[in-house]
């Protein structure tokens, strides 16, 4: 009896942060995704924004925390395996934002010659562009989508862009990442189960000692 009982909490376990990392991942991954393919109002998508890089990736850490009733606060301890989709959750954040932003161009982007107005490179390369019959194109041009340390003011390119002025523009070379966010999506949803089910197995086995 003792067996089967331990067996149907494994499960219940199992299923219950199976649910939640899905849910945590998930969202992360398709609220970052939607920002650029729907074209809602900019306080809408910094909601979106913040649930999918901080809120969500913190939640598949804190909330099995949470769990811990039983031991007492100075004695809990967090499973290592809930790191994973922590990191995860805020890179299928970013990653899922670009990949979006790809589909969003391929969608309702149109191909333009622009004039390079000016460029950053204090951190990252940033290209402010316009279009060369004088309409500003925004947001601006990212450095892996083609804003090179080689380019500089005055400089004519080549890209696509979104005229809603959601999706950042490319130079058309974009990559969906869909490997790597099926990859990250595989990686939080495993390990955050994993380490849910630690959790809760501790819980249980805290004798007061």
């Amino acid at each position: 009896m003792t067996d089967v009982i331990g067996g149907t909490r494994v499960r219940t376990d199992v299923l219950r942060w199976l649910a939640f990392s899905l849910l945590c991942a998930g969202g992360s991954l398709g609220l970052s995704w939607l920002a650029p393919v729907v074209p809602l109002p900019s306080v809408v998508r910094a909601a979106g924004g913040l649930l999918a890089l901080f809120v969500l990736p913190l939640a598949s850490l804190l909330v099995p925390l949470f769990v811990l009733r039983r031991v007492p606060r100075r004695k809990r301890k967090v499973a290592w395996q809930l790191i994973v989709p922590l990191i995860a959750g805020v890179a299928l954040g970013i990653f899922g934002t670009a990949s979006g932003g790809a589909t969003a161009l391929a969608d309702r982007g149109a191909s333009a010659d622009a004039v390079v107005v000016s460029a950053d490179y204090s951190s990252t390369n940033h290209c402010e562009l316009r279009t060369v019959d004088g309409r500003d194109i925004s947001p601006s041009l990212s450095e892996s989508d083609g804003c090179r340390d080689s380019t500089s003011k005055g400089d004519e390119l080549r890209v696509r862009y979104d005229p809603e002025g959601v999706a950042s523009p490319d130079d058309g070379r974009t990559d969906s990442n869909g490997v790597l966010l099926a990859t990250l999506f595989g990686a939080a949803v495993v390990m955050g189960t994993w380490g849910g089910v630690r959790q809760s197995r501790w819980d249980r086995a805290y004798d007061g000692a």
